[in-house]
């Protein structure tokens, strides 16, 4: 790394160290507090310990796993773009439109 370059916040692993333990201790104290603070349930199985906690869980999970599917349908190549598909310089014309050249 040169002097030249700006250093970031999360550049020092120290740093990464004390969010990755910020959100740990939060985490925990959230969980522990579900055996103290008496929560008003719609349904009983919302009652059960560390129920939100791995409702969220399984959430974010599922919300990847779909994000990783949704991927495969909705990816285009590289230069799908730059490409001409043969429509006699249409996106040419396009392209020079969005600059503002027509």
């Amino acid at each position: 790394m040169s002097a030249d370059e700006k250093k970031y916040l999360f550049d020092n692993p120290r740093n990464v160290r004390r969010v990755v333990r910020g959100l740990l201790i939060a985490c925990v104290v959230l969980v522990g507090l579900d055996l103290v603070l008496h929560r008003h349930v719609a349904h009983p199985w919302e009652g059960v310990f560390g129920f939100y906690a791995f409702y969220g869980f399984v959430a974010c999970v599922l919300l990847v796993l779909l994000a990783k599917e949704m991927r495969k349908v909705v990816m285009r190549d590289e230069d799908y773009y730059q490409r001409n598909d043969g429509q006699d310089g249409a996106g040419d014309r396009a392209g020079q439109e969005e600059d503002g050249h027509a």
